[in-house]
């Protein structure tokens, strides 16, 4: 019997490890096949190598990333900072999503401190929802799959929008039990602590991590780890009520009923 798939799409190597990976880690406890794609190649997280030779340390370090997660890994298909909204990138990225066929998408917000990150949403949402349509044609090209899929959305860096307006999950998810493989899966990306101590002035990334982790924790009021996350509205990918990841984690998923309630009030308008 064919497992169902789960996909993590993130802008650069160490976003999954930093924002999805506990999801994902869950999943595929849950019996799911689990994927990494990282749009980015990393080619400007340093002040310290060429282009070339950043490309090629963070690679390994994604790839490394995936293998402690458990994860089919799919490479880079540009650089940092040039994730844009544009056929030609959304042609790569819905291949991805074809092959795959994946049952959940988890993605970036659509609101982010910085432009990669809120791209690859946009292209992960679209390849989503052209999944089943053969008259859009992707590179490479790839069997169309009109399937139900439901795109999840992370939490932004800072839990806000670019505007600084905080921003509100709609569900929690209790990581406590794979927090420590999706710390070490993050601790993969070595080159990365030097980096975002010089242009983000993280003191460590991984501790950075960890104060996030801790901080939805406390926002759940349940959970000591834990990520947050939206689903995306179901109109073009599934049913209404269909949730997944709800379905697939049990226990370890708490939904957030105040959002959940206003949702609610914009959904039903659309049945």
């Amino acid at each position: 019997m064919t497992k169902p798939a789960a996909i993590a799409i993130g802008a650069h190597p160490d976003d999954v490890e930093f924002h999805m990976a506990g999801a994902l880690i869950l999943l595929k406890r849950a019996g799911y096949d689990i994927h990494y794609f990282c749009l980015a190649s990393g080619s400007c997280g340093t002040v310290q190598y060429s282009p070339a030779k950043i490309r090629a340390i963070r690679a390994a370090e994604a790839r490394e990333g995936a293998r402690i997660l458990g994860a089919h890994f799919h490479p880079a298909i540009t650089d940092d900072l040039e994730i844009v909204y544009s056929v030609d990138l959304l042609r790569k990225v819905a291949a991805v999503v074809r092959q795959v066929h994946p049952v959940i998408v988890l993605t970036h917000s659509p609101q982010d401190y910085m432009e990669d990150h809120m791209a690859t949403s946009r292209l992960a949402v679209t390849a989503a929802f052209t999944r089943g349509m053969p008259n859009f044609k992707t590179i490479p090209q790839t069997k169309p799959g009109d399937h139900d899929v439901t795109v999840y959305h992370t939490m932004p860096h800072g839990f806000c929008d670019q505007l600084r307006q905080p921003v509100i999950p709609g569900a929690f998810i209790n990581t406590a039990a794979v927090h420590a493989i999706k710390r070490e899966a993050l601790a993969a990306h070595k080159s990365q602590q030097n980096w975002l101590d010089v242009s983000q002035k993280f003191n460590s990334y991984i501790q950075s991590m960890e104060n996030a982790s801790r901080a939805l924790g406390r926002m759940s009021k349940k959970f000591k780890h834990a990520e947050g996350w939206r689903r995306h509205l179901h109109l073009g990918y599934c049913g209404p009520d269909a949730d997944p990841l709800r379905d697939a984690l049990g226990k370890d998923f708490l939904v957030n009923a105040a959002y959940e309630r206003a949702a609610a009030k914009v959904a039903h308008l659309h049945p």
